[in-house]
C-alpha cells in the first residue's frame, strides 16, 4: 500500500526518529578540494624533510605543494565545481605552501646562520606572502576590475615567489657552501623577493584569453617546453637557478610592456594608477 507524501511542514512518523538527512555532494565538487588537502600534506611534509635534513626531497615537496596549489581552482573551473568553501580552502592553503613552507625550508637550510638577521628575513617573506595573497582576493572580489587585471598581477605572485625565493638553497646543491657570509647575502636575497610581492610592480600573468601565438609557432613552442621538462628532470638545481634568473630578468620587460600598453589611457577612463591605490586602500 503506497503511502502518500508528507506535506509541506509535515514529517513522515516513521522518520521521526532518524534525524535530518544528509544532503549528498556531486563527486566533481570534492576533487578541487581533496587536490588542495594534498598540496597542504606536501608543504607541511617538506617543512618536516628540512628539519631531518632531507633538503632535496624537502624542497621538491615545497614545489610540488605549489604546482598542486596552482592547478586545484583551474580543475575546479574546468569541473565547474568552484564553491566558498574551496575558495577559502585554497586561500588557506596558499599561505601554508607559498609563504611558511618555502620560509621555514630556507631558514633551516642556510638563514639559520644569520642568526636573528635570517630569521627575520623568513618572517618578513612569510608576512609579505599573506599580504600579497590578501591583496589578490581584494582584487578578485571588486566587481568593476581595472581593464590591464587579466593580463597583469600587481607584485610578483606568491607561487612565483616560492620559487624564487629557494634560489639559495638551488645553489647549496650546486656546491656553494652554506658559509655565515652567503647566509647573510641569502637573507637580504629573501628580504628582496618579500618586497617583489609586496610592491605595484605590474608582472605579465599570461592567463589573458587574448594572448595568441602564430600557427607556425605552435610546434617550436611545444617542442621547447618538452625540451625544458626534460632538461628539469636531468639537470634539475641547474635548470630551476637559471629559471630564477631568467624571471628576475623578465619583471622589467614585463613592467615596460604594462607602461606602454595602459601607462597613458584616455580622460574617462580608470587608469592603471587609480587602479592600484585602490588595491592599496583595500589593505
Amino acid at each position: 500500500m503506497l503511502r502518500p507524501k508528507p506535506q509541506n511542514g509535515e514529517t513522515d512518523e516513521n522518520d521521526k526518529g532518524r534525524g535530518p538527512r544528509l544532503r549528498e555532494i556531486p563527486l566533481r565538487l570534492v576533487v578541487p578540494n581533496l587536490i588542495t588537502v594534498l598540496a597542504i600534506c606536501a608543504g607541511l611534509t617538506g617543512v618536516r624533510l628540512a628539519f631531518e635534513n632531507r633538503y632535496e626531497l624537502a624542497v621538491g615537496m615545497v614545489l610540488a605543494a605549489a604546482f598542486l596549489d596552482g592547478i586545484d581552482g583551474r580543475i575546479a573551473r574546468m569541473m565547474k565545481a568552484t564553491s566558498k568553501f574551496g575558495a577559502q580552502m585554497d586561500s588557506l592553503a596558499d599561505i601554508v605552501n607559498f609563504g611558511v613552507a618555502p620560509a621555514l625550508v630556507l631558514y633551516v637550510f642556510i638563514l639559520d646562520q644569520a642568526r636573528s638577521f635570517g630569521w627575520i628575513a623568513a618572517l618578513i617573506y612569510a608576512i609579505a606572502a599573506g599580504l600579497r595573497l590578501a591583496r589578490f582576493n581584494v582584487m578578485e572580489d571588486r566587481e568593476t576590475k581595472v581593464p590591464w587585471q587579466s593580463e597583469y598581477f600587481v607584485g610578483v605572485p606568491a607561487p612565483a615567489g616560492a620559487m624564487l625565493v629557494l634560489l639559495p638553497v638551488y645553489l647549496g646543491f650546486l656546491g656553494v657552501p652554506p658559509s655565515a657570509p652567503v647566509a647573510y647575502a641569502g637573507a637580504t636575497y629573501t628580504v628582496l623577493i618579500a618586497y617583489l610581492l609586496v610592491s605595484r610592480l605590474p608582472v605579465w600573468s599570461g592567463k589573458s584569453g587574448k594572448s595568441r601565438i602564430r600557427r607556425d609557432l605552435v610546434l617550436p613552442m611545444i617542442l621547447s617546453v618538452v625540451l625544458y621538462v626534460a632538461l628539469l628532470m636531468s639537470f634539475t638545481w641547474e635548470v630551476l637557478s637559471l629559471t630564477v634568473l631568467a624571471y628576475l630578468l623578465s619583471l622589467p620587460f614585463g613592467a615596460r610592456s604594462w607602461h606602454r600598453r595602459y601607462g597613458t589611457l584616455t580622460i574617462g577612463e580608470e587608469s592603471a594608477e587609480s587602479g592600484l591605490s585602490e588595491i592599496d586602500r583595500g589593505l
